[in-house]
């Protein structure tokens, strides 16, 4: 019987169980997927995550392929806003470290214990020593038992712990469209505040970009059109759009992250809008955090900080849902006057201590797990 069992082999169940196995852990991790995850929406890693992700050694690792950002721009109708300097934060990692999620997932899965591919979790049952969970694999129906268990299996899996209707979740009517592109540039990271909506573009590693364009509110029948529209409309860039996808977003605050001996971290447990990029991050904080105090709830039956963390992180989580949502609202396209109003409103706001409070929030060092 494995001392912690992690449900979810993402970058956040991945990263979990790497950090588990070098404290001395014996860790099980099961997915449902048949392979590893291959997902595209999570690039960036900000500083806190960095940090905590040394004690696997996973850092090191993700930093060698991983394009490093210290710059930002705010940009509206071709003109500087402000910049957003994470060069000047005076952290261990004054950057936020791009990469594709498949890197990021490769990388933590070469650190963690082998993924057992397959097994989909049907049911998870607490006891008063141990947890079992009802499972089904390749070879049928099967039953797991573990001291602790994890659930880190994103949104989906959240109906393992919550009950219906208990995750209030609020479906935000934008669309967007994103694609990562062949383009040449530099290491800045770039947001157009336009008129006819948000335009993002981060640096990637291979001379590579990606592009987030907001797309209104309806249906999207050709999303590498939509994209390449938008491009030509709002910054007048011709590139190759021809493997654009097209996402919604929502905002979901669990009200608890733990039940007995079953604990919830990442998009199980709360899910906000990828605009900001902070979602990922806000996993990784959970795991991360989570991770010193299993050993002392295992050997002794030590849960006294368990509650100070749920509590840190479910702050954490509502205040990333805000920015999130603040972000979300800003991204939309405006008519001309409240465009103008906008613009002129955020260069003052972004200007001296807005832009350096702006940089704090957005590389997450209000986050109650940032403890650098």
């Amino acid at each position: 019987m494995p001392d912690v069992l992690i449900v979810g082999a993402g970058p956040v169940g991945l990263a979990l169980a790497a950090d588990l196995r070098a404290r001395g852990l014996d860790v099980g991790i099961v997915d449902k997927r048949p392979a590893a995850a291959s997902g595209t929406r999570a690039i960036g890693i900000h500083s806190p995550a960095l940090a905590l992700l040394e004690g696997s050694g996973a850092a090191d690792a993700l930093l060698a392929r991983a394009v490093r950002i210290g710059r930002g721009e705010a940009r509206a109708d071709g003109r500087l806003l402000a910049a957003i300097r994470f060069d000047r934060l005076r952290v261990r990692h004054p950057y936020v470290a791009a990469l594709p999620q498949a890197d990021t997932v490769d990388v933590l899965t070469a650190l963690a214990p082998p993924v057992r591919h397959g097994v989909e979790v049907t049911a998870v049952h607490a006891g008063r020593h141990d947890v079992r969970i009802v499972a089904r694999g390749p070879g049928g129906r099967e039953e797991i038992r573990a001291a602790l268990v994890v659930v880190a299996s994103g949104w989906a899996g959240r109906e393992l712990v919550y009950r219906p209707g208990v995750v209030r979740t609020h479906h935000y009517p934008d669309r967007y469209v994103m694609a990562d592109v062949e383009t040449p540039g530099d290491a800045v990271a770039r947001v157009h505040l336009e008129r006819e909506g948000v335009l993002e573009s981060f640096p990637l590693p291979g001379g590579r970009r990606r592009l987030v364009a907001w797309a209104g509110t309806t249906q999207i029948t050709d999303a590498a059109d939509t994209l390449r529209r938008a491009l030509i409309a709002r910054i007048g860039v011709h590139v190759d759009t021809s493997t654009a996808s097209s996402f919604r977003v929502r905002r979901a605050v669990a009200p608890a992250l733990r039940r007995g001996r079953i604990v919830v971290v990442g998009d199980a447990a709360h899910e906000v809008s990828p605009i900001g990029g902070q979602g990922m991050n806000l996993g990784l904080l959970d795991a991360l955090t989570l991770a010193p105090l299993l050993p002392g709830w295992l050997r002794s039956g030590e849960t006294d900080g368990l509650g100070r963390w749920e509590a840190d992180r479910l702050a954490s989580a509502r205040h990333a849902a805000r920015l999130a949502r603040v972000n979300t609202m800003l991204g939309r396209a405006a008519a001309p006057a409240a465009h103008i109003a906008r613009t002129a409103a955020l260069r003052t706001a972004l200007r001296g201590p807005g832009g350096a409070l702006f940089t704090r929030a957005y590389a997450m060092r209000f986050d109650r797990g940032a403890l650098e």
